[in-house]
């Protein structure tokens, strides 16, 4: 088994895990300006993107822009991971290859604990992407633990690079944010994936 055979049903059932559902939870975070690079990029991109219509298009015109650009608002004080094999539990499932993974270490060479932030790029909506990102998600929790370098949440995100969804994993509970954040308002998504790094979400 792999993150990508999980869905958010068997993910929650296989580890026991309480899901909390609700609708905001992200809202009243603080909006981050993104810079006119950014905004350039996403003008140009999104439409090519959309038109494209597939998922590699969407995580690398519209997905990797918004994140390297976190990376810099961080002034590169974090790590960012496109495309990388994580398997941390071959016996529970939690293996496979993280779409975009982000680390508070500075380190970029190799992955450095800890882990807090991990995006799942899908081409048509984000929920159907909930299960294989919890499932990332719980792995980041357990490659912390086992590096001794332990923070009390995990975040993580679903995206088709136009529509966003945001969860939060604090020990066996789970947040769902049931709504979703447009990349035309990109200050809010930037606002919220800031927040997570600053562990303030």
């Amino acid at each position: 088994m792999a993150y990508s055979n999980f869905t958010l049903e068997s993910v929650v059932t296989t580890f026991q895990l309480e899901k909390v559902e609700s609708a905001g939870i992200f809202a009243e975070i603080e909006p981050v300006t993104p810079s006119t690079h950014l905004t350039t990029a996403l003008e140009r991109n999104v439409p090519l993107a959309v038109a494209i219509g597939t998922e590699k298009a969407r995580s690398e015109m519209i997905v990797a822009n918004v994140l390297i650009e976190l990376r810099e608002h961080f002034d590169r004080h974090i790590s960012l991971f496109s495309g990388i094999d994580f398997s941390v539990d071959v016996e529970s499932g939690l293996t496979g290859v993280c779409d975009f993974l982000v680390s508070l270490s500075p380190s970029q060479f190799f992955l450095e604990a800890p882990i807090i932030t991990l995006v799942e790029a899908k081409n048509a909506e984000p929920k159907l992407g909930l299960g294989q990102c919890v499932a990332e998600m719980l792995a980041a929790q357990r490659f912390n633990q086992e590096k001794e370098n332990n923070i009390p949440s995990i975040y993580g995100a679903t995206t088709t690079g136009t529509e966003w969804q945001f969860l939060k994993l604090e020990g066996q509970k789970l947040h769902i944010d049931m709504a979703d954040y447009q990349i035309a308002e990109c200050n809010k998504v930037l606002g919220i994936l800031s927040s997570m790094v600053s562990q303030k979400a």
